[in-house]
């Protein structure tokens, strides 16, 4: 399947207010960071964003999760190409993948049709307003179980998501871009190779990517547009994000580095790192507790007022009746 990337349409402020489209105040362009923790017993969950505005377009037209959700669920949407509408097409679907995501399961081929029934979707949507086609790529992760460790990833098109370990290896690519090249598919004229062949929004996907991996203890999962792995390499992903600042500076700093390696388009980059919580001082903490409970309940079978340690009973003697007593 070949389908024509969308080059030629612009963003208008009047389409703001739509479902995942905030108002056109809020479409900022200048760089912005947030930062989230979900943390369970045994372990803790920081994520991060950051997101930056390139020099090609009015505004950015990528966008993320809020970070503001409980569940663990995160999405980085990157409007195609200064199509029709690139900036609401992302936002949509955003929007919508959350909608449906949150409260479903995590199964494959749940993920696929949330995807599809995005691109119907947002395609629809934008019909309503335009002939002209708009579309976006995108990368989602969501974990599939309390212990955080176990997620899903799915993607269209070029966004990307990347496993960081917790050594000093290059980041390690989780996905395979839906560009021509490497779907042995010819671009239209005027295209490239390396366009996205599949988008959400114009019809162009027939079954999204799904993969479930395993992050452990001290690892990373990293979302990003194109305007950032295409100017940084898995080592420099790496390094820039082990650096000891703050998770959501990271996030700038990688942007940073793409730029000053030559990106000039929107830039996003979306951080989960998944640390243990001290399961040392949980364990004594409930040793402690235990060993505390058996000597209380050891003072009070010996009358013992724990708290006092004044006698809370007394063992009575009874006394005999003379009658009944032996002679």
């Amino acid at each position: 399947m070949s389908v024509t990337t969308p080059r030629d349409a612009t963003w208008r402020p009047a389409l703001a207010g739509v479902i995942g489209v905030p108002d056109a105040s809020a479409l900022r362009s200048e760089p912005i960071t947030r930062h989230a923790e979900i943390a369970t017993r045994w372990t803790r969950l920081d994520a991060a964003v950051a997101t930056s505005p390139g020099g090609r377009h009015a505004v950015n037209e990528d966008c993320h999760s809020a970070l503001d959700c409980a569940v663990p669920l995160f999405v980085v949407a990157d409007g195609v190409g200064g199509g029709a509408l690139a900036s609401r097409a992302s936002r949509e679907l955003v929007a919508r993948l959350h909608d449906a995501l949150e409260r479903a399961g995590t199964h494959p081929e749940t993920i696929r049709t949330a995807l599809l029934d995005a691109d119907y979707a947002v395609r629809r949507s934008i019909a309503s307003d335009t002939d002209r086609s708009g579309a976006a790529t995108v990368a989602l992760c969501k974990a599939t179980g309390t212990s955080l460790a176990h997620w899903v990833v799915a993607w269209v098109g070029d966004c990307r998501v990347y496993r960081v370990p917790a050594g000093d290896r290059g980041a390690e690519l989780l996905t395979v871009d839906d560009t021509y090249r490497h779907l042995r598919e010819e671009p239209p004229y005027g295209g490239s190779l390396d366009d996205p062949a599949r988008m959400v929004g114009n019809g162009a996907i027939d079954r999204p990517n799904v993969r479930r991996v395993v992050l452990r203890a001290g690892e990373m999962l990293v979302l990003c547009s194109d305007g950032v792995h295409k100017h940084a390499d898995p080592i420099d992903i790496a390094r820039v994000l082990r650096a000891s600042v703050p998770l959501a500076r990271r996030c700038m700093r990688l942007i940073e580095f793409a730029r000053a390696s030559g990106s000039r388009d929107d830039a996003t980059v979306l951080v989960v790192h998944r640390t243990k919580r001290d399961g040392k001082r949980f364990a004594r903490a409930m040793t402690m507790a235990v060993a505390a409970a058996l000597i209380a309940a050891g003072l009070w079978w010996f009358g013992v007022d724990p708290a006092t340690g004044q006698a809370v009973r007394e063992w009575a003697l009874v006394d005999v009746p003379q009658e009944e007593a032996s002679p």
